[in-house]
């Protein structure tokens, strides 16, 4: 026994300094800066108890520049597999504290090592990201392993979810890793996200930069739109992964977990035509509408930053998750322009690869027209919208609550583009332009040659609207499935769902597709 009593003594003192990262003083360090060691993280993220740790034991074989011998607990890369509310997740974090979660050869095998272990299994994975970057001790070795990650990144896309949660640097490189992930959730002042930092940036280009303004949330959140998510701490990024797991199926051959409602199926809209206008030029703020419709008023919004003008993100109708679309009028009048479609067309797909239906709330004039914006590649773009909501084969219902003009009707899903069913609320304005439009180009001649021009155009505009700006010639062309009160929206969408559920549809065999990029 006592030989064995040693063996087991040894096991738990080689466990016990890895346990203990890179000491009190580096853990002190990264506390200050308003950081959580990875270890913490990883036991607020988990369910009480449930982690298991892999290849805690694996050590680096580098030699070069005073490698030899160099103890660095764990690789700086922490991995394993543990529940979340009672599923498993597989996740892997990168440890600041012990060589500046550098990554190198073991690291990114550790990494690539987990992740294929979460395909296996059909189960998320989960990417801490904060790291100094590439060990450059380790020279090629480093660069071989990122690309060995990428790769998985790339293979597992759109079948098992992944979460990149973005809470130190990452620089270089490295950057391609969260972009290829399906969410990047960033830690507003203490996550960074470029392909040069401050140093490189100085000694390269020769001029003085901040993280933050290369690729801090103030850059990643509104401009890029590369952050799906902005969180305040390490706490608050940890909580919100949670929440964005409960939408998520743990695989593409799965559905969304079912959420017991506490809302009921049967509850009528009541008084939300209050929230529009009587002027349909008037903007009103889309999210009150949504927030009338579904689940106790829950919207978990996705790049909300980015592209506001276009509102994306998760709800329940009945307990089961939904991806939401809608235009947002108090942003440029709704109106869908570069940044719009590609926000758009990049949810609708994430939707499609993981069983999720999709419900567009639809009030928008147009696509962006004018010279900035074409020489912004709007038709390569916009074609992206089309693209993805033609592909998608989950359920798709569109309502439209008021403006449905010219290529916005398209782009937000109308019948011949996919929608299952089409609902339109008796304020509908569905029509291929504007009155405006419509009446300078029908009636140009006869506007051009009256005494009065403005008096005949204002006319012929309302002969216009009165014919075409309704819901009811959709209508009877069957354009629309029904016109409904709105008061009954949220009973509608939730029967239509039920009545989806089972939905197949096949598509023409081809090895992938070719969206514009």
């Amino acid at each position: 026994m006592g030989v064995n009593l040693e063996k087991l003594d040894d096991l738990k003192a080689r466990k016990g300094k890895i346990m203990q990262m890179g000491g009190n003083e580096r853990i002190a360090a990264q506390h200050k800066t308003g950081k959580l060691t990875v270890r913490e993280r990883i036991d607020k993220l988990l369910d009480p108890d449930s982690f298991n740790e892999t290849d805690a034991l694996a050590k680096h074989r580098c030699t070069q520049f005073g490698m030899a011998g160099r103890e660095i607990p764990a690789d700086a890369v922490v991995v394993g597999y543990g529940t979340v509310k009672g599923r498993t997740v597989f996740l892997g974090g990168e440890d600041f504290t012990t060589s500046a979660g550098t990554y190198g050869e073991v690291h990114g095998q550790k990494l690539c090592k987990i992740i294929d272990m979460a395909f296996t299994a059909g189960a998320p994975f989960i990417l801490m990201v904060d790291s100094g970057g590439a060990r450059l001790q380790e020279g090629q070795d480093s660069s071989e392993w990122y690309a060995q990650l990428f790769r998985r990144h790339t293979l597992y896309n759109g079948v098992i979810p992944q979460i990149s949660l973005l809470m130190g640097h990452c620089g270089g490189g490295a950057a391609y890793g969260p972009a290829l992930t399906d969410f990047i959730i960033m830690v507003k002042g203490t996550a960074f996200m470029y392909m040069g930092g401050p140093a490189f940036v100085k000694t390269m280009l020769g001029y003085d930069a901040l993280a933050e303004e290369l690729g801090g949330t103030s850059m990643h959140g509104p401009i890029t739109g590369l952050a799906d998510i902005i969180a305040e701490n390490d706490e608050h990024a940890l909580e919100l992964a949670k929440q964005l797991l409960d939408y998520l199926p743990s695989n593409n051959r799965e559905n969304s977990p079912l959420v017991t409602p506490t809302d009921t199926p049967h509850r009528r809209n009541e008084h939300i035509m209050d929230i529009l206008p009587e002027a349909s030029k008037t903007p009103f703020n889309m999210k009150k509408i949504i927030a009338a419709v579904v689940d106790d008023g829950n919207l978990f919004e996705i790049k909300a930053q980015f592209a506001r003008n276009m509102i994306t993100g998760f709800a329940r109708l009945n307990g089961r998750a939904v991806g939401i679309v809608a235009n947002q009028s108090l942003v440029k009048g709704g109106v869908i322009d570069v940044d719009a479609s590609d926000k758009l067309a990049r949810f609708v797909r994430i939707c499609d690869s993981f069983n999720i239906p999709l419900v567009q709330f639809q009030d928008s004039p147009a696509v962006m027209i004018g010279k900035a914006e074409e020489l912004k590649g709007i038709i390569r773009h916009g074609s992206k919208m089309l693209y993805s909501y033609t592909e998608a084969t989950v359920p798709k219902i569109t309502l439209i609550v008021r403006k449905s003009y010219a290529g916005a009707q398209l782009s937000m899903c109308n019948k011949p583009i996919g929608a299952d069913i089409m609902f339109a609320w008796p304020t509908a304005e569905i029509a291929l332009v504007g009155p405006e439009t419509a009446a300078s180009v029908i009636f140009a001649k006869e506007i051009a040659s009256a005494e009065n021009t403005e008096e005949v155009r204002q006319r012929k505009m309302a002969e216009y609207t009165k014919f075409y700006i309704n819901p009811y010639v959709a209508a009877e062309r069957g354009y629309i499935d029904d016109v409904i009160e709105p008061e009954e929206t949220r009973i509608k969408l939730i029967t239509a769902l039920e009545a989806l559920k089972n939905k197949k549809q096949d598509r023409p065999y081809k090895k992938h597709g070719n969206l514009q990029m």
